[in-house]
């Protein structure tokens, strides 16, 4: 009974989320205490709940100073090299921005840190895919399957997990994977450029000039897309560029996303500069305003020592991430913006992103609480190994790799590593399958898990990139799976698993 309630619960969830009959923080929050009720056990719901916000709040606390902190370095200009790097490689080729993204996500997942790796990828690509109104979901989507894929260094936890549950080395474990979790990021390269030439079929191809004129004249009677496009009224809906497809100029009020007024581009006056705030005198597109108040050039090697110093602190675990981010986003503070009343702007201007982050982080307290105090999730797990069939004894490896996949998805790390990863290795060990390739095949599941409503840096991910949960969830999943058996495939052609 406790499987079946576990499983429709999780089902629940997902179909209101995508459906957006409910926000992913209200959905967090009812469902699980709703089934709470529905397994007998809703005199224990606060129990559940407290014991569910105890262990996610370290968590919540390293995500609300980690914002301020990442939050603070974009504004002082840490990241602005980086970005021009970034957008001189792209150019205005959506083909270019979805590989850039994929590659940068990558990049920066070497620390180890997801939300760490999504705050700067969505920093320096955001602007791009605003201006250039490409898809959103594919920026998060394709962010979340690199970092999925680079989440499992020794460091970025899973690996360290495995390692620990089954007393193994994480060396022994992560080292020959290194070929199979190589395919899986090619393979998301990959995937970036068929998504990419689909966004450029869809959108066409513009130098950066025509989207800046494009832009510059957007409130006069006609809108100039590309040479020798033609003139189109502004309550027209599409004109010819010179790219590969057709380029789309919405009417006013149009386009993707959700912009304000502010957002949308204004015409040039006599009291205004005859450029965009993200353009510099000589044409350079640049994606952060060149120009904000808030830069802090002669402290440019004081912010990126800072920064080195917490992330290399942060992979030595010299004190508890949360505590760092925490010492790390007061000293920024302090020294960019030794002023009482910049301070309080600074964080008053990313106060948004932490209550939306925050928040869902303990939502998503409840719903493991639930999953875990009523014991569903125990139940669900031996479900599901009690019906693997004897003939796979042998294949225990593939089995494990299989099962990481939708598992790793519906638990936690925690649960999933030191709950039921035993229970596969000990069952393989009696079929001769040795806890090392079981410890690599469980690894195969994490591209799918860093999209996971359980993991608090998809939060990070989403809320940034101003992406409904649910749209991310509906684009990611196939692919995320696709991804995941790729890099079993790859181990298994390989020997690894």
């Amino acid at each position: 009974m406790l499987t079946i309630l576990g499983f429709t619960m999780i089902a629940t969830f997902l179909v209101l989320i995508m459906l957006k009959k409910m926000s992913p923080i209200a959905a967090l929050v009812l469902i699980p205490a709703l089934f709470c009720v529905f397994v007998g056990k809703g005199a224990h719901l606060g129990d559940y709940v407290i014991d569910g916000v105890t262990s996610l709040a370290p968590t919540a606390a390293m995500l609300m100073f980690a914002i301020v902190y990442f939050g603070v370095m974009i504004d002082v200009g840490l990241f602005d090299p980086i970005v021009r790097g970034i957008l001189r490689f792209c150019k205005a080729d959506p083909l270019r921005i979805v590989v850039g993204t994929a590659v940068l996500a990558a990049i920066v997942s070497l620390d180890g840190d997801g939300s760490t790796t999504f705050m700067i990828t969505v920093s320096a690509m955001y602007p791009l895919y605003k201006r250039l109104k490409m898809s959103l979901v594919v920026m998060t989507g394709v962010a979340a399957m690199a970092n999925g894929v680079m989440n499992t260094l020794p460091w970025g936890g899973p690996t360290a997990r495995a390692a620990t549950a089954l007393k193994l080395d994480a060396s022994d474990i992560f080292v020959p994977m290194i070929p199979a979790l190589a395919v899986g990021l090619v393979f998301v390269i990959a995937l970036a450029y068929v998504l990419g030439r689909r966004e450029r079929t869809r959108l066409g191809v513009l130098t950066l000039d025509d989207v800046l004129v494009e832009e510059k004249t957007a409130g006069s009677e006609t809108v100039l897309v590309g040479a020798g496009a033609e003139k189109t009224p502004r309550n027209g809906s599409t004109t010819t560029g010179t790219g590969t497809g057709p380029v789309t100029s919405p009417a006013p009020g149009g386009g993707s996303g959700s912009g304000t007024d502010a957002d949308r581009p204004q015409p040039p006056s006599d009291e205004t500069p005859d450029r965009t705030p993200d353009e510099t005198p000589d044409g350079d597109f640049q994606g952060l305003d060149p120009h904000r108040a808030t830069l802090r050039p002669k402290l440019y090697w004081f912010n990126a020592l800072l920064t080195v110093v917490l992330l290399t602190a942060m992979i030595m675990e010299l004190l508890p991430i949360p505590v760092l981010f925490l010492l790390g986003a007061a000293t920024a503070l302090t020294v960019n913006f030794p002023h009482m009343p910049d301070q309080k702007a600074r964080i008053g201007a990313h106060a948004e992103n932490v209550l939306n982050v925050s928040g869902m982080v303990f939502a998503a307290a409840v719903f493991t609480g639930v999953l875990q105090g009523t014991g569903m999730v125990d139940h669900m797990a031996e479900w599901l190994v009690a019906n693997i069939p004897d003939g796979m004894g042998p294949h225990m490896a593939f089995v494990t790799g299989v099962l990481s996949i939708p598992l790793t998805y519906f638990m936690s790390n925690d649960g999933f590593y030191f709950g039921i990863v035993p229970v596969l290795a000990e069952a393989g060990a009696a079929h001769g399958v040795s806890p090392l390739e079981i410890a690599r095949a469980s690894l195969v599941g994490q591209p799918l898990h860093m999209s996971s409503p359980l993991v608090p840096a998809v939060y990070v991910l989403v809320g940034m990139a101003k992406v409904e949960f649910g749209d991310h969830t509906r684009f990611v999943v196939k692919w995320a799976a696709l991804t995941s058996l790729v890099v079993l495939g790859a181990g298994i052609l390989f020997g690894i698993v």
